[in-house]
């Protein structure tokens, strides 16, 4: 019969291999929760939800602010939470909102980092998002006059229930925010104050009686309005809220080269909001100096700070707030300050924060200066605070921080606010670049009505106390053990 005649087309194992390829990158395209790691600001954002019911992401532009909004929606609809997750747990399925400005943001932004591209005709997109595909149930569309748009999703839940989110937008009547009670509401821009009272409302009764959450992700652009003023502009006494400041510094998918290149683009009086995530303030900032101008590496030293920098360190009490320390080094010869260090932290004795300066003074000879509120008495001993900490081992000054030895008392804040703004201009006071909790301060440090905003400045308070007493750092002088003149031995 002769040979069989040659083919050329793929064989049925290959096609069969092209098959299962599809396959493997259609479910993986539909499981990308599962691969998810967030940036550290991010994390910080997440865990934050098991203590605070309501909290905000104040980020730049594209710096991260939908990707974790997204993926903590998908968790608690499915119920998967990742091993390293820290913040709220549903262990039901639950009801969710997710909120947006109009239906075309609601589709493009948040309906698409859930769902996948909105075309929802075609399969090959479907449940791409941050939602397991195998997991979504059903996806109801809303006739908005705006193709493509979804109303609701149902999600199976681990459980074996069934969740169901809610995606609203601020075009909606105030009405259709009220109801029954809402797990957790996520909005991708800053809603109105009075659609936010609703959110509130929504989440008192949630989880059986719990309470449900809040949380927000967006670029306050607006500047400090009603509702971005509740996180950045508490008031005594107001409900247990958190912000969370991300910058495109915190942004690791940006090279350094791309960061630049990104805030070069924006005009300069947006570049603290657009890429700080800071809102941009109705009389300015403080000290409305780029972080970068001030900053400093530790590493442009590597032998250490020199030893003739003289010293000195400060703090601040914590009194209804957290405690903070600073540490500084004067650079006498060209008068620059450097701060290389600092901390803060919330209900912690004195012997915590005595034993923080103890450990960054070796050589114990570092002075530490203080506010005037020290010689209040310590709740838990009856002594003055001051004492409390000398006690403890930290070194502190003798007199309260003052601008003038023979004058004591509290002190104004605009004098050595005005000498460090004119330092940071003049490069004259430097910033170590590690030192986040000190930068996340001076962005949200700003006036209103020609007066301090006091909220939030707990480093600040230490470095103003430091910078106030600048002329008392000391240098190090080793103790130096002198031979004895007579080497020989003296008969008597």
């Amino acid at each position: 019969l002769g040979p069989r005649p040659l083919t050329y087309g793929p064989s049925d194992s290959i096609l069969a291999a092209a098959e299962k390829a599809r396959v493997i990158t259609r479910r993986l395209k539909s499981r990308v929760l599962f691969s998810y790691k967030p940036y550290p600001k991010q994390a910080e954002f997440h865990a934050a939800g098991r203590s605070f019911p309501e909290r905000m992401l104040s980020a730049g532009n594209q710096d991260g602010k939908t990707w974790p909004g997204s993926r903590e929606a998908a968790m608690h609809l499915t119920g998967f939470y990742p091993d390293w997750w820290e913040g709220r747990v549903f262990d039901h399925p639950t009801v969710g909102w997710t909120g947006s400005p109009t239906n075309e943001t609601s589709r493009d932004v948040v309906q698409e980092a859930l769902l996948g591209p909105s075309n929802f005709a075609s399969k090959e997109h479907s449940g791409t998002g941050t939602i397991p595909g195998e997991r979504i149930l059903d996806i109801t569309k809303r006739q908005a006059g705006v193709p493509n748009v979804a109303d609701q999703i149902f999600v199976r839940h681990k459980s074996g229930g069934i969740s169901q989110c809610s995606l609203k937008t601020y075009q909606q009547e105030d009405t259709t925010w009220t109801g029954k009670p809402v797990d957790w509401i996520w909005t991708d821009e800053e809603p109105p104050k009075a659609i936010y009272s609703e959110m509130q409302a929504r989440i008192m009764a949630a989880d059986g009686g719990e309470g449900g959450i809040i949380y927000m992700t967006y670029t306050p652009i607006k500047g400090m309005t009603a509702v971005t003023g509740l996180f950045w502009e508490p008031a005594e006494g107001a409900s247990p809220r958190k912000l969370i400041v991300m910058t495109i510094y915190d942004a690791e998918h940006y090279t350094d080269e791309q960061r630049e290149k990104k805030i070069q683009a924006w005009m300069p009086y947006e570049r603290e909001c657009r890429a700080m995530g800071v809102p941009m303030m109705g009389e300015g900032l403080i000290w409305p100096i780029p972080d970068e101008e001030i900053a400093f590496d530790l590493a442009d030293f590597p032998d250490g700070l020199p030893g003739w920098f003289a010293r000195i360190a400060a703090c601040d009490f914590g009194i209804g707030h957290p405690a903070a320390g600073a540490w500084l080094a004067h650079d006498r010869d060209q008068d620059i300050a450097y701060l290389y260090d600092c901390y803060k932290k919330a209900d912690e004795e004195a012997v915590y924060h005595a034993e923080a300066f103890k450990a960054r003074d070796p050589h114990d000879y570092i002075p530490v200066a203080w506010p005037h509120d020290g010689i209040d008495r310590d709740p838990g001993t009856g002594k003055p605070l001051k004492d409390t900490y000398r006690k403890h081992g930290a070194n502190m000054m003798r007199d309260s921080a003052r601008y003038d030895d023979k004058i004591g008392g509290a002190q104004g804040r605009e004098p050595i606010n005005q000498e460090i703004h004119e330092r940071m201009k003049t490069g004259r006071f430097r910033v170590a670049r590690h030192l986040v909790q000190f930068f996340d301060e001076k962005r949200m440090y700003h006036r209103k009505d020609g007066k301090v905003v006091a909220v939030g400045e707990d480093i600040i308070s230490a470095v103003r106390m430091g910078m106030m007493m600048l002329r008392k750092a000391r240098v190090y002088t080793p103790v130096r053990l002198h031979k004895p003149r007579y080497t020989r031995p003296i008969v008597t």
